[in-house]
């Protein structure tokens, strides 16, 4: 805006928001927009719409591909809000699979990494907290007129509201969900290192945030069915804390199920692992060319190669 907003603070005492403390306070807000609007369309999916009568019958969820539709571009529009609101102060990483991304390769401070990642559980941590507040009874409903099995009258499919398992017929192995946890977040940081690199075909109009919310989007469309697409160690370990304190206990951790078993770790260690991979392979296929590109000049047109002599 072009007029001035005075501070809610007196100035003294946003002197040490300025810095890390300002960025941390940062992350806390996006992630905790992002977890807000990214498990409350999944309680919207799993509980709140089949309660609300709006479904077949109480319990009726997944019946068509449009209830996946409804949440893989539900996560994108709660990645695109979480990144608009936070971007401007922290670079808006809300994941802690990016912020070690940017450490390895981005020059991004190491000594902001921990900070970064205790601000993004606890922002995930709060907006799951938000979210159950709000759909409490429809997700309390659920549950009761739901089959067993159930762990403290909840069940597995309230449980998804929040935090992540694998698919059955991974038959509760772990190489599967780790490697799909890996290729997804390898694809996340390497789109969202593309559209905020400059030297590539930048994005204009401010519109990165919304082009890494479909980016999100397509990984939920093309990966997510898996594993629950968690692809951020703190929108999956937040929630899952949340539930833990709110009655799902084993669901939670170590992370069981009728199909899986001590699942808790893999939606943080395969992230993490995910988002090295990916911006060191952005790196060393568009990265480096266009570092190249930069050190010898003006580049050729896409498409085009460089003559080996001059043209008339």
């Amino acid at each position: 805006m072009a007029v001035e907003i005075p501070p809610l603070l007196k100035p003294s005492r946003l002197r040490s928001r300025g810095g890390l403390l300002g960025e941390c306070l940062a992350e806390f807000l996006g992630t905790f927009v992002l977890v807000s609007f990214g498990a409350g369309v999944v309680a919207m999916a799993v509980a709140a719409l089949p309660g609300s009568g709006r479904a077949e019958t109480p319990t009726t969820i997944f019946l068509a591909a449009g209830d996946w539709l409804l949440i893989a571009w539900g996560w994108g529009l709660a990645v695109t809000f979480g990144i608009y609101v936070a971007g401007g102060v922290s670079g808006a990483h809300l994941n802690p699979a990016v912020t070690l991304a940017f450490a390895v390769r981005r020059q991004f401070p190491w000594a902001k990494v921990v900070p970064f990642w205790v601000s993004q559980v606890i922002g995930a941590f709060t907006g799951a907290a938000l979210v159950y507040l709000v759909y409490h009874d429809a997700i309390s409903a659920f549950d009761a007129v739901s089959k067993p099995p159930k762990v403290g009258g909840h069940t597995e499919a309230t449980f998804s509201i929040f935090a992540t398992f694998p698919a059955p017929y991974f038959h509760g192995g772990t190489w599967g969900p780790l490697i799909d946890q890996i290729v997804g977040t390898a694809f996340l940081v390497m789109f969202v290192v593309a559209v905020v690199d400059l030297r590539n075909t930048a994005v204009g109009s401010n519109l990165g945030p919304y082009v890494i919310g479909l980016a999100v989007a397509a990984i939920g469309m093309s990966y997510g069915a898996n594993a629950g697409y968690a692809i951020n160690p703190a929108r999956d370990f937040g929630p899952r804390l949340l539930t833990w304190l709110a009655g799902w206990k084993s669901f939670a951790f170590p992370g069981n199920g009728a199909w899986f078993s001590g699942y808790w770790w893999i939606p943080i260690v395969g992230p993490l692992i995910g988002g090295v991979i990916g911006v060191l392979i952005y790196d060393l296929f568009i990265g480096d060319v266009l570092h190249a590109r930069l050190k010898l000049g003006e580049p050729p047109e896409p498409g085009r190669t460089r003559p080996t002599v001059d043209e008339p």
